[in-house]
This record gives structure tokens, C-alpha cells and sequence, in this order.
């Protein structure tokens, strides 16, 4: 008998993640549209900042981040002291659960939350526990209900994530409000730049209201940074202790800190990508509904196209879209085989989808 080392219990459940395709067939380029990346790529000074800081990459990064956070608080109005930087919210999101959740601990997030919460949740040795949904939204009682003893942390994806779906400012109060103390609240704002509903809030409110809350946000979307991975937590002085014992020293490239201080400082094209975004979340819906097919409603950069059962598939529809070398994100693995989310391209890009998609739903 082959002895050989053993994972802790709960990593072989573990699916691994599998990232949006970025290539098709026939070595083509591709529309790619599966990472809900941002449309108009990254601010011009973020790139220069980031072509200028290579020269400097045989030195070590500032590992506090010090000057990336203060732009992070000025721009957004917050205490810089609260802020802690990582490598992409995702590695915010598995330190705090590895931080706060254990064997015999419960993670708690929506029915088609976000996949990195029970990825990471596992990884901890944790119980992943799931909150059903009501017409694809989070649904603050269930979560409520679902909480418990065990429950040391409650995940929710505002705007979610692929649903585009998000819940009110009031909903979230309701939501702290309803957990018990014990249960650390991190509300994922990944996609808040985009949103202009007046009854929305990333949750800074709630964070700086007590020591239970969270706030994630990330350079991915908006800031069209995902390449380099940065993102960042605003928490009470109690969590921010926590994440600085139990993150890396450097866990933050220097490239990436020069690029997300430039892009912050570049408040006209955090304008025009807004604007395009919100252009196209109009026009790309309503150019599906002449099809016959509808989208969820949505506040982020992407929508979620539901297709048939039988017939005009949303795998037949994947299918076709490859082959137009058009890559769409199929979310099967969230528990919704019958959609497929797009990200909204740029202008050209979203008219050839539409283009492909006339041409499937007629062939």
C-alpha cells in the first residue's frame, strides 16, 4: 500500500474554479465576453503608471500599500486605516474565511452566489450553507432563517453575480440586522461602480456602523485592472487587524499598486465607462426581446440571457457563438443550465452578438 500525505478534510470537495474561455477554435480572436471584463479596457494613465513602475520590479512591493489606500480612501471618502489590499477580492475572500471559519463553522451565502465562497469555504474546512432565492435575488429572510450558531460568516454578491440582480440599501440594514452578532457580514460590491439606483448602497454605511461588517470591492470590472489582480477591503478596525496578521507581506505587486493609484486619480474615464455600460444595458435587452429571448434584470457590466429548454438551448447557443468565435459565459456549474451570461462589450462587439444571436434563433 502507497502511503502518501493526505488534504485536510473538505479540499477534495473542492470544484475547482474554472475562469471564462479566452480562446476559440481555429486560433481566431475572439469576442471575449465570459469575465465580464470592463468594455473600454484600462485608463491610459493606469497603463502608463504601470509601464513606468517596471523598471522598478526587482524591488519588493510596499507591503502596507500605503499610498494605493490613501487614493482608495480619497476617492471613495473613507479611512484609509481601514483599508486592506489584496491580490483580486478573491484572495480578500478566502483570508477571511480561512481568518474566521473552521471545521464545524458554516459559510452562508445566496443560492447562486458567487462560486469562490463554498470554493474557499471548503479550503477552510467549513460547511458551505446555501439561502434559496425568490425571482433570482437574494432573499434576506431565508438567508436570516438559514443563520445560526455555527454561522461565522454570511457572503452576499451586491450586485450578484452572474444573476446581475442586487437588494436594497434597506435590505442589507435588514439583513445585519437579522444575523446574529457573532456572524461576520461581507457584502462583495464588486460591481458597484456601475450601479445608479438611488436605493443602492455598497454597504460603506453598515461597515463603519459597528465591528460585523464587511465590504469587498475589487479593480477587475470598472477599473478594467483584472490582469493584475487587486482588489480591497474596507472593514472595522477589528477585521483590518485580522486580514493584516493572516495576509501575505507582499501580497500586492508594486506594478499593481502604481497602476490602481493612477486609475483612481482618472475620474473621466471611470465616466465614459459608466456611460457606455449603461448605454449598452439598455440597448443590448431590448435587442434581445426582438428576438424572443429576455435577460435578467440587471445593474452590473453583464446580463444573464435565459433560452429554452428544448430546442434553442442556451448550450446550443453557446455552441453557435464559439463557432462565430463569440465567447459567452456558460453558469451550468451555478446551477443555471438553461442561461448563459454576456458580458457588455464594446459597441461593435455587443451588435455582432446580436447579429449571431438573430442568426441562431432563425436557423
Amino acid at each position: 500500500m502507497t502511503i502518501r500525505p493526505e488534504p485536510k478534510p473538505g479540499v477534495m470537495e473542492i470544484s475547482p474554479y474554472v475562469g471564462g474561455k479566452s480562446a476559440v477554435p481555429g486560433g481566431r480572436k475572439p469576442i471575449k465576453l465570459s469575465s465580464n471584463e470592463g468594455a473600454l479596457g484600462p485608463s491610459p494613465k493606469a497603463v502608463e503608471a504601470l509601464a513606468k513602475s517596471a523598471m522598478d520590479m526587482h524591488r519588493y512591493p510596499d507591503g502596507g500599500a500605503v499610498a494605493l489606500r490613501a487614493a482608495i480612501a480619497k476617492r471613495f471618502g473613507l479611512d484609509a486605516e481601514r483599508i486592506v489590499c489584496g491580490a483580486g477580492s478573491d484572495e480578500l475572500i478566502a483570508l477571511l474565511i480561512k481568518a474566521y471559519a473552521g471545521p464545524g463553522d458554516e459559510v452562508l451565502y445566496s443560492q447562486y452566489g458567487f462560486v469562490m465562497y463554498p470554493i474557499s469555504t471548503h479550503a477552510a474546512g467549513a460547511t458551505p450553507v446555501t439561502a434559496p432565492e425568490k425571482g433570482y435575488r437574494s432573499d434576506v429572510e431565508a438567508l436570516i432563517a438559514k443563520a445560526g450558531p455555527k454561522t461565522k460568516l454570511c457572503f452576499v454578491a451586491n450586485p450578484n453575480n452572474p444573476t446581475g440582480s442586487f437588494i436594497t440599501g434597506a435590505e442589507l440594514k435588514r439583513l445585519r440586522d437579522g444575523l446574529p452578532p457573532h456572524t461576520l457580514l461581507v457584502i462583495d460590491a464588486a460591481y458597484a461602480e456601475y450601479v445608479s439606483r438611488n436605493d443602492y448602497s455598497a454597504g460603506v454605511e453598515l461597515v463603519d456602523a459597528g465591528a460585523n461588517t464587511v465590504m469587498l470591492r475589487t479593480f477587475s470590472k470598472m477599473f478594467a485592472m483584472g490582469g493584475l489582480r487587486l482588489g480591497w477591503a474596507y472593514a472595522p478596525a477589528n477585521v483590518v487587524d485580522v486580514l493584516n496578521r493572516v495576509r501575505g507581506p507582499f501580497n500586492v505587486s508594486a506594478q499593481a499598486q502604481a497602476a490602481g493609484v493612477a486609475a483612481l486619480e482618472d475620474l473621466a474615464h471611470q465616466d465614459a465607462s459608466r456611460a457606455h455600460n449603461e448605454r449598452m444595458l439598455a440597448w443590448f435587452p431590448a435587442e434581445l426581446a426582438k428576438l424572443g429571448l429576455s435577460a435578467l434584470p440587471s445593474v452590473g457590466n453583464f446580463v444573464l440571457i435565459e433560452f429554452p429548454k428544448a430546442g434553442k438551448t442556451a448550450a446550443a447557443a453557446n455552441e453557435f457563438l464559439m463557432a462565430r468565435a463569440i465567447i459567452p459565459r456558460a453558469v451550468a456549474n451555478y446551477g443555471l443550465p438553461d442561461f448563459l451570461r454576456v458580458t457588455l462589450g464594446a459597441e461593435a462587439e455587443m451588435r455582432e452578438v446580436v447579429a449571431a444571436l438573430t442568426d441562431f434563433m432563425k436557423a
